[in-house]
């Protein structure tokens, strides 16, 4: 019976034929972990290319170590001069490259099936996990901005509208404009279900003098680490 847990690396000595199972594993998997990083997810064309090739490189780094000390140190030093040529990327992009570095750990030491095994597990848990949106919120929160005359005391002016169109509202800037004849107000708020932003910009239109009104996507990095 074939034990997919085992390594086939059954010698001290690398052949060619368990380099090419390896290899074609390591690079199958990262596609693999790609195509459903995907599927939900923004990223960028070279964020994809690294995450099908990460899993091969790892394997021969490790490959070639082969349970020599000194070149483990000096690989493992080259490896953390990486992090200081990398932009921080999001907490999920960064748990995609460890699965592929992972990948590529287990392919090196021979273990195919637990490589193979881990691509198909993690990748489909986590897009899972994306598709339910967990741990988010449906509702997401956006930006009005709103122009103001500067004699209008803009304090308490809106919050009869907000409370009947927003679920929350917040200042979040305040600044002079125009030479100080406007005064542009952004606030942080989160759209009740049934409310039309339509609506709540046409009664803002009526108390700030029919000046400049936006609602926008509020950029959010809460998922950087």
């Amino acid at each position: 019976m074939l034990n997919i847990f085992g390594s086939i690396f059954t010698t001290t000595e690398l052949t060619g034929q368990q380099m090419f199972i390896a290899t074609l594993v390591s690079l199958f998997s990262g596609f693999f972990v790609a195509l459903i990083y995907n599927i939900k997810n923004k990223c960028s064309k070279s964020f994809i290319i690294s995450l099908v090739v990460l899993p091969a490189i790892v394997q021969v780094v490790i490959m070639m170590v082969n349970g020599n000390v000194g070149t483990g140190v000096a690989v493992a030093g080259a490896f953390s001069l990486v992090r200081f040529r990398s932009a921080a990327g999001k907490g999920q992009e960064i748990s995609a490259i460890f699965l592929v570095m992972a990948i590529g750990l287990a392919t090196g030491m021979g273990y195919i099936g637990i490589a193979i095994l881990l691509a198909t597990v993690i990748s489909l848990i986590m897009l899972v996990l994306t598709v339910l949106n967990f741990g988010g919120d449906n509702k997401e929160d956006r930006v009005l901005k709103i122009q103001v005359p500067e004699n209008l005391d803009f304090e308490g002016k809106f919050e009869e509208i907000f409370k009947k169109y927003l679920d929350k509202f917040e200042i979040i800037d305040v600044k002079t404009a125009n030479m100080g004849s406007l005064y542009k107000i952004s606030y942080n708020i989160k759209m009740k279900d049934d409310s039309s932003v339509k609506k709540l910009i046409d009664e803002l239109r009526t108390k700030n003098g029919n000046l400049e009104i936006a609602v926008s996507r509020q950029v959010s990095h809460d998922d950087e680490l």
